[in-house]
């Protein structure tokens, strides 16, 4: 979805393509900066260690085509090399994007993520519920099993408050104008709307990995 307009275009989001087939297409033809990806002026900030690529997914759960994105994102994360650190960042273009900014934060500090962050997007898109307020996210993560008071005292918490406005701060830091979209190394970013499909973006960002590796 768009910044502005809060939808893109449909989108192919297939499988994600291995390494192997992006090495064909890059001798084909290699991605443009300015069209398929963008550089950045100014360097984003990174949490990868030395010597690892810090790849970021910028998503909202609400967006429709992040929750269509998401099954090609696990598949190209399992092939990711070992060097390639991958961070999901829950975005926030308005305040009313927060809460499920701090929902994702909340899982994350109860190491809930692997197991909740796909029924999050499942309830949102099959079940159609809204969760986009603390009372509902905090009601649903009940039904999941989760203590509700444990969730609303790290949901208001100063280290998940800041940790969403870092977030928010990152997705500035890259210049994000729409979701699903793709950060490398603090240095690039591309995005559906650039590459033409979430899955062009994900041969994209292998292609931008390998531009990191060589310095």
């Amino acid at each position: 979805m768009q910044r502005r307009e809060f939808s893109i275009s449909a989108a192919s989001v297939a499988a994600a393509t291995s390494l192997g087939t992006f090495a064909t297409v890059a001798q084909a033809q290699a991605p443009k900066e300015g069209s398929d990806y963008l550089a950045l002026d100014k360097r984003a900030p990174v949490e990868a260690p030395a010597g690892k690529v810090e790849v970021v997914e910028f998503f909202w759960y609400s967006c429709p085509h992040c929750n269509r994105f998401e099954p090609a994102l696990e598949e190209w994360i399992k092939k990711a090399p070992k060097d390639v650190v991958i961070r999901r960042v829950p975005i926030a273009f308005r305040p009313d994007f927060e809460p499920q900014q701090r929902l994702y934060y909340v899982l994350e500090a109860m190491n809930k993520v692997q197991e909740l962050h796909k029924k999050v997007f499942y309830a949102i898109h099959a079940e159609k519920q809204l969760l986009n307020t603390p009372d509902l996210i905090a009601a649903w993560v009940e039904k999941q099993g989760i203590n509700k008071a444990k969730f609303l005292e790290l949901y208001n918490s100063f280290s998940v408050a800041t940790k969403a406005r870092k977030a928010t701060q990152l997705q500035d830091a890259y210049k994000i104008d729409g979701v699903p979209a793709l950060g490398v190394a603090g240095r690039f970013y591309t995005s559906g709307s650039l590459a033409q499909t979430m899955e062009r973006a994900l041969i994209i960002t292998d292609y931008l990995i390998n531009e990191v590796r060589k310095g």
